[in-house]
């Protein structure tokens, strides 16, 4: 699914907000429970969203250093 120059992702009538950073770019989205998908970018999961948020909630950073 293909991100708008405003930084949405539009499945039919609903316009999902991620951010302008992705505006133009390719991202994947997979149902991972009953209306409840993931969006990934490349091999990184972004977040997840529902149909009550139209926005992207964050996944565990891929990034962040270990807890000791």
């Amino acid at each position: 699914m293909r991100v708008t120059r405003c930084g949405r992702i539009c499945i039919g009538k609903r316009k999902i907000n991620l951010s302008q950073v992705f505006a133009g770019q390719i991202l994947g989205i997979r149902e991972v429970e009953d209306a409840i998908w993931l969006v990934s970018f490349l091999n990184y999961d972004l977040g997840f969203f529902d149909n009550k948020e139209d926005r992207v909630e964050p996944a565990k950073n891929p990034f962040a250093p270990e807890q000791v």
